[in-house]
């Protein structure tokens, strides 16, 4: 703890004393994201060499300027950390270079060590969703291009996100108001990836006319010379043997943009640094986490027309995973996962000729996904393996947007987007172990539809002083079914009738917040949000056995609406030498819904729960008041020239705690953290080491829960970034580099997964990764 902290005790008064010291100008990257907010900022028109005529976006022809001979700037310096100012809450942003150097298989790895942020770890390299401020499952939010990205991941810490990094082109983490575009069940945050599946815009290489870095601006509507683009992404790694590689391919001509894309991913069991089973050493394991392999593989294909003012797509995407599941059970029993998930999805955007109407957009997509969960009903007996449940999940999605005008209203310049949404979800989770019985699986079949309508309004009273006013109205109907219940297994002690339920809920949430720009660029926020969120159908009627998490899940149908109340304040600072940014937050939950681990165990029924069940974990869904706060900061720090480019300094913290009126601690949140590095980067080379300390994690419940033990985790790497020659090499781009995680072997245990005392982190590891453009 000393040491980082010293760390950043040194990068904050090196920034101070050493401010007005002469720096060599760094190419900062722009961040430029997509998730936030419905109302995007007009931006100027950058000046293009081909078209004859340039047009603004809000559709104003102009001369085209004239060509001026000019030097090309350099790149943009790799590794720069990328801070959001213009946002009304914090924004994680992981850039394009940051997801090839990290090369992590799921969103919960890749976002494992950003403040506030950490993965559920289920099985690592397969199933890990990302967890935010101690908040995950359903009040987490995660979206492709805008679209829910389906699956069944927020059913269980088992199930894979059917979204992987290696396709990405960016991941930004919304916390805050700008949530309530998404839904209720997005109190903690939303995950967001965008990649080009859907075209934005042609591909660099065309000369149409209306070529732009994201969206359109209006042009006659001439094509260019047709062109096509490629990119691979690979890489190897030591740990668990593993290899991955992708293809990507972008094409257009005309008014048209097409893209291709396909990868693959395999690995072995991983290498762990120590025995894993905390309460039984008598299982063989051989330095491996047994039952850790991965395989997936996934393609898709998508197309986009441009015209005047606007552009329209549509894709297709399978997805394909088969994953072990790590951990004792998971290993006796063989456990694995066989998914394949076929999303459709469409989106668009037009820019009318209109005093009143900015832009309308919309985004669409319907979702089939279908897993088995596979092992041996009889651990002695390798002939009984087969099926033990399955998880179905069709769903469809719809929103659209229309953004207007700015308005004068002479004390503020008024900027308004109007947006509703729709969704309906068919669950269904059955298992062949119990046929005919009301216990045939987690659940039974049902169904959740919404529709929902929202509003953002930002008032720009000066350049420096804007605010937000957003309010959000949705409703969801639920349909399933539920069990006799004895009266001791539902957290109010009511006995409740197998039959069938219907219930509604109208949950309603608003939001505003203010951001003020300060001397010295800094940008400071403060928002507030009252958020209701609608039970979920597994919250309300799970009544079933669960063998991949090795729990019986009990289901509340008495469930109420969850209201959370959140207050946040940050201070940024995107710019100069000494860049950072700090949150500190207050949330105080009402009828909080939780899993809750009662320390019974069952087998597959209710009967057999605390008298004769010796398999499974008995897991009742309940409702009761919570508090959480924390607080996040990370910082980078460019000391001083050396060589060709700047070495810095780089810190982090963030910190998060949870616990219910009574003074006990809500279930398995994540620990406090603290780390720091060094950094030595210019236009090609990016070199890195850093720490993070994790402290031990004895906050826990009060049953079925034990503590965790801290660690450090170092890291090392080293990229490459250059341009090529085309004709002599092939590509006109390359990103090369090393990679090595968990250098110090430590044994490293989530105390935010299930399985955290059977399932080490891996062990030390390597990784080579390249990175071609042609």
């Amino acid at each position: 703890m000393s040491g980082c902290s010293a760390a950043a005790l040194l990068c904050v008064l090196g920034a101070t004393a050493r401010a007005d010291d002469p720096k060599p100008a760094a190419e900062l990257p722009e961040v430029t994201v997509t998730a936030p907010s419905p109302i995007r900022a007009r931006k100027p028109v950058v000046p293009r060499p081909n078209p004859t005529v340039r047009v603004a976006r809000g559709g104003t022809r102009a001369p085209a300027p004239a060509r001026e001979a000019q030097a090309a700037p350099p790149p943009p310096q790799q590794g720069v950390l990328p801070i959001v100012t213009d946002q009304f809450a914090t924004v994680t942003v992981v850039p394009n270079e940051e997801i090839r150097r990290a090369g992590a298989a799921t969103l919960g790895d890749l976002l494992n060590s950003k403040p506030g942020i950490t993965g559920s770890s289920f099985a690592p390299g397969a199933s890990s969703r990302p967890i935010i401020r101690g908040l995950d499952g359903n009040r987490v939010g995660i979206v492709e291009n805008g679209i829910g990205g389906g699956g069944a991941s927020d059913l269980g810490e088992d199930h894979f996100v059917p979204i992987d990094p290696l396709t990405s082109d960016q991941i930004e983490v919304v916390r805050g108001p700008a949530a309530l575009r998404y839904g209720s069940t997005s109190i903690g945050g939303v995950v967001s990836a965008t990649n080009n599946r859907i075209p934005q815009a042609l591909p660099a290489c065309s000369t149409a006319p209306f070529q732009t870095y994201g969206l359109p601006a209006k042009a006659p509507a001439a094509g260019g010379a047709p062109c096509v683009t490629a990119e691979t992404r690979t890489s190897f790694s030591s740990v668990d043997r593993g290899v991955e590689g992708g293809v990507l391919l972008d094409a257009g001509g005309g008014n048209f943009a097409l893209h291709a894309d396909a990868y693959g991913r395999k690995t072995g069991d991983y290498s762990i640094p120590g025995y894993p089973y905390l309460f039984d050493q008598t299982r063989p394991v051989n330095g491996r986490q047994p039952n850790s392999a991965v395989q997936n593989d996934g393609a898709s294909i998508g197309g986009s027309y441009f015209f005047s003012g606007g552009f329209i797509g549509a894709a297709i995407t399978q997805t394909d995973a088969l994953y072990h599941i790590p951990g004792i059970d998971g290993a006796d029993s063989r456990t694995r996962i066989d998914a394949r998930q076929t999303k459709i999805t469409a989106k668009g955007e037009y820019r009318p000729d209109s005093a009143a109407i900015d832009a309308i957009r919309f985004w669409a997509g319907a979702t089939d996904y279908r897993h088995n969960e596979i092992g041996l009903a009889n651990t002695a007996d390798p002939t009984t393996d087969g099926v033990r449940q399955t998880f179905t999940n069709r769903e469809q999605e719809a929103r659209v947007e229309m953004q207007m005008m700015p308005v004068n209203l002479r004390f503020a310049t008024l900027t308004t987007a109007y947006g509703v949404q729709a969704g309906h979800q068919e669950l269904n989770a059955p298992s062949p172990d119990n046929p005919g019985s009301v216990f045939n699986g987690l659940f039974g079949p049902n169904t959740n539809n919404r529709v929902a309508g929202y509003v953002f309004n930002e008032l720009a009273f000066t350049p420096t002083t804007k605010a937000q006013i957003a309010g959000r109205i949705e409703h969801v109907s639920l349909n399933g079914s539920t069990p006799d219940f004895p009266a001791d297994y539902l957290p109010d002690g009511t006995p409740q009738a197998n039959i069938a339920r219907n219930p509604s809920f109208t949950p309603k949430s608003a939001s505003v917040g203010l951001l003020q720009n300060l001397p010295g660029d800094l940008v400071a926020s403060v928002t507030a949000q009252y958020v209701e969120r609608a039970p979920k159908a597994a919250e309300l009627f799970s009544r079933g056995g669960h063998d991949a998490t090795a729990t019986f899940d009990i289901g509340n149908p008495n469930l109420g609406i969850e209201t959370a109340k959140t207050v946040e304040v940050g201070l940024r600072k995107a710019t100069g030498p000494f860049r950072f940014e700090a949150n500190a937050y207050y949330t105080q939950f009402s009828n909080f819904i939780y899993r809750r681990l009662t320390g019974v165990m069952c087998d597959g029924d209710f009967a057999s729960c605390g008298t004769t069940g010796t398999e499974l974990n008995q897991a009742v869904y309940s409702q009761r008041n919570a508090l959480f706060r924390g607080a996040e900061f990370q910082s980078q720090f460019d000391v001083a020239a050396l060589g060709s480019g700047i070495w810095g300094i780089e810190n982090q913290f963030d910190v998060v705690r949870a616990t219910f009126p009574d003074g006990t601690n809500v279930p398995r949140i994540p620990p406090m953290r603290v780390g720091g590095g060094l950094f030595w980067r210019d236009a090609n080379w990016l070199t890195r080491i850093n720490l993070l300390h994790a402290f031990a994690q004895n906050d826990i419940a009060q049953i079925a829960e034990t503590p965790t033990p801290g660690y450090n985790l170092l890291k090392a790497e080293v990229s490459y970034r250059t341009k090529l020659d085309p004709n002599m090499f092939g590509a006109r781009e390359m990103l090369v580099g090393l990679v090595g995680n968990n250098l110090l072997n430590e044994k490293i245990r989530n105390s935010v997964s299930y399985t955290k005392d059977e399932v080490l982190l891996p062990g030390i590891g390597v990784r080579i990764f390249a990175n071609l453009k042609f």
